[in-house]
Order: C-alpha cells, then sequence, then structure tokens
C-alpha cells in the first residue's frame, strides 16, 4: 500500500481535523445546488412516472408457466397489443419456479375489454390451469391519493417534531440545518426517481419517509459532537466555530462511512436477492428508494448539514468576535515566531504563551468533564454496600 494511501486512511481513523471540510464549504454547495436544481427542474418538466396505484388502471395476473415452457413478457406484450389494440402500460414477472406469475397492467378497461384479453391471452399463451386461472381487478386512482396525501401529513409532523426537539437539544441554528439537510435529501432522491424514470409505487413513498430517520440520525451524532467540542468556546481563542465543528466533523468522518456502509449492504442484498432472483417489484421499489435515500444522507450529513449550521452560527456577533480574537492571537504568535516585536514587547508575548496553555487546560477538563458520566447515589451505595460475607 503507497504511503498517501496509508496517510489517508490514517487521517480518517485518527480524526485530527486532517479534512477540511467546513472550510471548503462553499464548493459543497455549488456541487449539491447544482444537483438539487438537476433534481428539482426533472421533478417540474419531465415528472414521475406513477404506478397504476396513483394512476388508475387494470390489473391482470396470470401465471408465468404454460405447457410449453416459460411464458416471457414480450409474448405477453404481443398477446396484449393484439387483443386490446393497444401497448400494456407495464409487464412484470414476480416470483420463481412454479409459482412464479406474471402481472400486466394498463389503462382502465372495460368489462367487454377484460374479458376479450383474458380470452385472448388464455389462447395465444395457454398458461398453466386455463382461463381460470387469468384474473383482473381494477385499481382506483383514490387510494394512491390518499397514501400521498397522509405521507405529506406525516412528513409535515416530521419536520415540526424534529424542529422542536433539535431547538430545545441543541439550539436553533442546528435545528434549521437539520432541516435543510432532510429537505435535501428528499427532494434529491425524488428527482433521481424523476431522471431515471423509476416506477412510483406505495412501498416508494413509504421508503421515502424511513430514509428521513437515517438522514437525521448521522447528523445528529455530528452535531452532538460538534456541541461537545464547542462547550465554553466563546472564552478561548485556541480554535475557531468554524473549526471547531470541521475537528467534529473529522471525529465522526470514519464512524460515519462505516454506519453507512453497513446500512447499505442489507439495502443491495434486498435489491439484488428480492428482485434479482425472486422478482419481487415491491421488495424494488423499496430497496431502490432507500438505496438512494441512504446514500445521499450519509452525504448531506458531512457536507450540508453541519457547514449550514456553522454559517447560521457565525451570524452571532459573538463568535464574529471570538474569531476575531483567534486571528489576532496567531498573529501575534506569528509576529513572535519570525522575531517582530508585538506591542507590549515580552510581556504581551509571554502572556499569550501562558494564556494559551490556560486555555489548553481548560478545553482538556471541559472535553474530560463531558465524557465522564455522573456517578449516582446507587452507585456510591454499593460501592459501601457490604457483600454479605462473615468476617472470620
Amino acid at each position: 500500500m503507497s504511503q498517501s494511501k496509508r496517510s489517508i486512511f490514517t487521517r480518517l481513523y485518527v480524526g485530527n481535523g486532517a479534512f477540511d471540510i467546513v472550510g471548503k464549504r462553499k464548493r459543497w454547495y455549488v456541487l449539491f445546488g447544482v444537483v438539487l436544481l438537476i433534481c428539482i427542474a426533472s421533478i417540474i418538466f419531465r415528472g414521475f412516472n406513477l404506478g397504476i396505484d396513483f394512476t388508475g388502471g387494470t390489473r391482470i395476473q396470470m401465471p408465468a408457466n404454460s405447457a410449453s415452457g416459460t411464458i416471457s413478457q414480450e409474448a405477453v406484450k404481443e398477446s396484449f397489443a393484439k387483443a386490446i389494440g393497444e401497448e400494456p402500460t407495464s409487464v412484470q414477472t414476480v416470483g420463481t419456479g412454479e409459482s412464479a406469475t406474471i402481472q400486466v397492467r394498463s389503462e382502465t378497461l372495460d368489462a367487454a375489454k377484460v374479458t376479450s384479453l383474458k380470452e385472448g391471452l388464455n389462447a395465444d399463451l395457454k398458461p398453466t390451469g386455463g382461463l381460470e386461472t387469468i384474473s383482473d381487478s381494477a385499481v382506483s386512482a383514490s387510494w394512491g391519493g390518499e397514501i400521498t396525501t397522509k405521507a405529506l401529513i406525516a412528513l409535515a409532523v416530521f419536520f415540526i417534531a424534529v424542529a422542536i426537539f433539535l431547538a430545545l437539544y441543541f439550539e436553533w441554528s442546528m435545528a434549521v440545518a437539520a432541516l435543510v439537510a432532510v429537505v435535501h435529501d428528499v427532494v434529491i432522491t425524488a428527482g433521481i426517481y424523476s431522471l431515471v424514470g423509476f416506477e412510483v409505487s406505495p412501498a416508494t413513498v413509504i421508503g421515502l419517509l424511513t430514509i428521513l430517520g437515517f438522514s437525521l440520525y448521522d447528523t445528529v451524532v455530528v452535531f452532538d459532537k460538534v456541541k461537545e467540542n464547542t462547550r465554553g468556546l466563546l472564552g478561548l481563542t485556541r480554535r475557531t466555530y468554524p473549526e471547531a465543528a470541521n475537528l467534529a466533523v473529522n471525529q465522526t468522518l470514519m464512524r460515519s462511512i462505516n454506519t453507512s456502509l453497513i446500512a447499505l449492504l442489507p439495502v443491495v442484498g434486498l435489491l439484488a436477492i428480492g428482485v434479482g432472483l425472486l422478482g419481487v417489484g415491491t421488495l424494488k421499489d423499496l430497496a431502490l428508494v432507500q438505496l438512494t435515500g441512504m446514500a445521499i444522507g450519509a452525504l448531506s450529513s458531512i457536507y450540508i448539514a453541519t457547514p449550514a449550521a456553522v454559517d447560521l452560527k457565525m451570524r452571532d456577533p459573538r463568535y464574529k468576535a471570538q474569531a476575531a480574537r483567534v486571528r489576532q492571537r496567531r498573529d501575534n504568535l506569528a509576529r513572535k515566531a519570525s522575531g517582530e516585536v508585538v506591542s507590549g514587547g515580552d510581556v504581551v508575548e509571554s502572556s499569550d504563551d501562558e494564556s494559551l496553555q490556560a486555555e489548553l487546560r481548560r478545553e482538556k477538563a471541559l472535553t474530560a468533564a463531558a465524557g465522564v458520566p455522573s456517578r449516582t447515589g446507587k452507585v456510591a451505595d454499593a460501592r459501601r454496600r457490604p457483600t454479605g460475607k462473615k468476617h472470620r
């Protein structure tokens, strides 16, 4: 392994702030902003490939096997067009082996066309079991509309609950940044579905709601480390708020990568096995939205949420003044290192060194206090509690 690769992995595991993610936040804003605009444009102009549950229509289901072998989707499409005079909306094989079935979706057909279609499919393809095994069902678009309405209500309630919780546990700037990241994840996931033309089904809506929790979970972990690193920061001049936040991102970066990879492995397995081997369309819809949403959510917690929180926080004049003090101290130390005389002579220089050492001790004390759990009375009592052994 080369020295550069070892250096990258070492920096990932050590988490000492070597990756300047927050400092280059404008670059990430532009990059993700372009992707976001492309997704929004696709949603507006291209739209979605809505499934039958949202548009309504007729669903025909039949065995995928016949006396002569497996029935292909192309043969079903040809027989459908021959009987009805138009192409079906979609043809999908579900399952494998003798239990495999073929589902045909189309626009709403009247009773006469449904009867003609079933007879035509039976005559052309001769499925196992004959005409009685070919079933039909009418799907109303109102059901998909109800799902969409309830999903939007759940999304609004989720946003409100998240904003209140984060504002109370952290602060308003982090709450706003987390919501920005979550909205970013939802829009990009929906935009990718629009771009590639994946069919939107109720499973897609359900999967879209599940990725919200994953995105928020990773963001909260990073924010918790930011909160720990910035405790008492206004009284220190070792690093600025953006630098402390960038250190927090680096300290949790390897954890975010590991968590995302472990979470994505089952989804990839669901997509490969459920679709590739079993041919279950519902699993495909659910796996695709989760795969896309989890990947985007992991990136947004690193490149969007924390940088946005930093920009909002730096609007506070107190943190601007603290950043100015940090720069002033560093300028003094730079002049001292170059041999220049700082205003106030050696007294100021020595006081700078002593102040820095005092701040280092204070920062270590704050970090240690944050990491040590409080001792409860039960623990103290347990230490004084007799063991019950008799002393001879």
